[in-house]
């Protein structure tokens, strides 16, 4: 079962990782660190809740998902 507080680690977790990469392309386009840095800021605020949502919202979607057994050994 997840559970919001394992949604919410997995969210942080993901966006670190993706504002580096975001942060370092912002960076060597634009060879401003300042603006690198806005670009990173802003894309990990955005992304950050709708990753959280998104996360949540296919806890409810059963496709995929397997039947626990009712009991295991």
């Amino acid at each position: 079962m997840e559970t919001r507080i394992r949604s919410i680690a997995k969210a942080l977790s993901w966006r670190f990782l993706a504002t580096l990469i975001t942060f370092s392309v912002a960076w060597l386009l634009t060879g401003q660190l300042h603006l690198a840095a806005e670009i990173g800021a802003a894309d990990t605020v955005l992304k950050l809740g709708s990753y959280y949502y998104h996360e949540r919202l296919w806890i409810n979607i059963n496709f995929g998902k397997k039947e626990p057994p009712e009991y295991q050994i």
